[in-house]
């Protein structure tokens, strides 16, 4: 053999070693999460639930009169008629069964689990890992959080180790336990995909975004950490088909345990509250309010008599951090507001007219229920017409005591125009037009000539009671 050729040969050698010894390495580096199973499944358990429903046998208008026939005609229909099972009591009853998942977090049988596992139950079922089952007393529940605390009777139970979901990073590798479809202690396996995520109507859960497979049943599950602490609670995916589509979230177990602190303690939850309303800024409105950028939570309403018009905040103001947390997303905001006490202070950085501000207020409690607006009550004052394509009328003072104002406008009638493409509508108030208040009809007008062309114009519009800023431009 050449000297050449037995080069070459060792070169393609040396390559194939170097080549197995990355994917030896590589093989290395992937995680075993065996011993991570053996030490956790014992605490994670099978929830499932009972609930009684209305009972829905026929009427007596609904049932077929039976008198007259025939014995052996009258015994066959009586036989094919649906028949209800009946409680101990003699009364009938029908039972729907919901699964899902929890986990032990206290010694003497305290268990973490969804509000939405254990929901409207008459009665909560808890089977353990040695599959014996028990009745759970509920201690608590947090609609607003998807987290309830139950309690079994116990003594020396098997308790998982909590970790801090504060501490996670994207691309962590991360595991869940549960039931899904009924099949006790499942495992699966991902990466934290994100953190801090928000999702509609889901004002106070910074969530934690996984891609591991989550199916109904493992609601209310633990999420490991790959030292085998607790860093969430599997809460819900995101999917068009119904099933996993490689986007779960889960509860931050910080949050989690706040809240069960609470249940135990005193058997509702509290947070802070600002009364405000706030949206999202996007690149039309930081063009209108002058922002460098798009960012902040911009302040479409403020509740009266709440804590933000008692600590001097407006309509307005765009809202950049609160106590040095700053507010990228205006979901950011209330977060950190809910995990607030009442009475705490809150330092808020805001950009009003254009220039920095601090405001400082004292957090309130978030009430039971929010106070609801009125509908706008029907007005006959002047219209005034103007070149956004609208009929306004100045609003009355009964409207304006109704809806806390002290000027704004009502549309009346939206013909062709800007207005209409923006969509507008007539009972629409406008409070607020380029970043200037309304006081009247001939204000509005007078603004509306002034508007610049080709640029983003902010408006305030109420509707309903609910308040928000949009933008539009003017083309001529």
């Amino acid at each position: 053999m050449s000297i050449p050729r037995l080069k070459s040969y060792l070169s393609i050698f040396a390559a194939v070693l170097v080549l197995g010894q990355a994917v030896a390495a590589q093989a290395v580096e992937l995680p075993d999460f065996t011993q991570l199973v053996e030490q956790a499944s014992p605490a994670v358990v099978n929830i499932s639930t009972t609930q009684k429903l209305p009972d829905r046998r026929m009427s007596s208008e609904q049932m077929p009169d039976l008198e007259g026939l025939p014995p052996m005609l009258r015994e066959f229909f009586e036989r094919g008629m649906p028949q209800q099972p009946r409680s101990p009591r003699g009364d009938r009853q029908r039972e729907a069964q919901s699964l899902g998942s929890g986990f032990i977090i206290s010694s003497d049988g305290y268990i973490l689990t969804n509000n939405h596992v254990i929901a409207d139950a008459d009665e909560i079922l808890v089977r353990l890992a040695d599959r014996s089952e028990l009745k759970a007393k509920l201690i608590g529940t947090d609609p607003r959080s998807d987290v309830a605390l139950l309690k079994i009777e116990g003594k020396d139970l098997p308790v998982l180790k909590l970790g801090k979901s504060q501490d996670l990073k994207a691309g962590q590798w991360v595991v869940a336990i549960g039931s899904p479809f009924g099949f006790d202690h499942t495992v699966t396996q991902g990466i934290v995909s994100a953190i801090g995520r928000s999702l509609p109507n889901e004002n106070y859960v910074p969530f934690i975004q996984t891609d591991v497979p989550i199916n109904p049943g493992n609601s209310g599950g633990p999420l490991f950490n790959l030292a085998g602490e607790v860093v969430g609670i599997n809460s819900q995916i995101y999917t068009r088909s119904g099933g996993f589509m490689g986007v779960s979230f889960a509860i931050p177990i910080d949050v989690a345990m706040d809240v069960s602190n609470q249940l135990k303690s005193g058997g509702k939850v509290s947070r802070g509250w600002l009364g405000v309303v706030i949206q999202e800024v996007n690149k039309d409105l930081a063009e209108s309010f002058g922002l460098e950028k798009p960012a902040g939570a911009l302040v479409a309403q403020i509740q009266d008599d709440g804590p933000a018009a008692k600590g001097g905040l407006q309509v307005g103001d765009v809202i950049l951090s609160m106590n040095g947390q700053p507010i990228v997303m205006s979901a950011d905001l209330p977060h950190l507001v809910g995990a607030l006490k009442a009475g705490s202070k809150a330092d808020l950085e805001v950009i009003r007219e254009g220039k920095r501000k601090n405001v400082e207020l004292t957090v309130g409690a978030i009430p039971e229920e929010g106070k609801e607006l009125e509908a706008l009550p029907k007005s006959s004052v002047e219209r005034s017409s103007n070149r956004l394509g609208v009929s306004v009328a100045e609003l009355t003072e009964e409207q304006k005591k109704t809806l806390d104002l002290k000027g704004g406008v009502v549309i009346k009638e939206v013909q062709d125009g800007p207005a209409a493409l923006i969509g507008l509508q007539p009972g629409d108030v406008i409070t607020h037009l380029n970043n200037q208040a309304i006081g009247s009809s001939k204000e509005f007008t007078d603004i509306a000539k002034a508007l610049p062309k080709n640029r983003s114009v902010s408006m305030r519009v109420l509707r309903q009671g609910r308040a928000s800023f949009i933008t539009f431009k003017l083309a001529e």
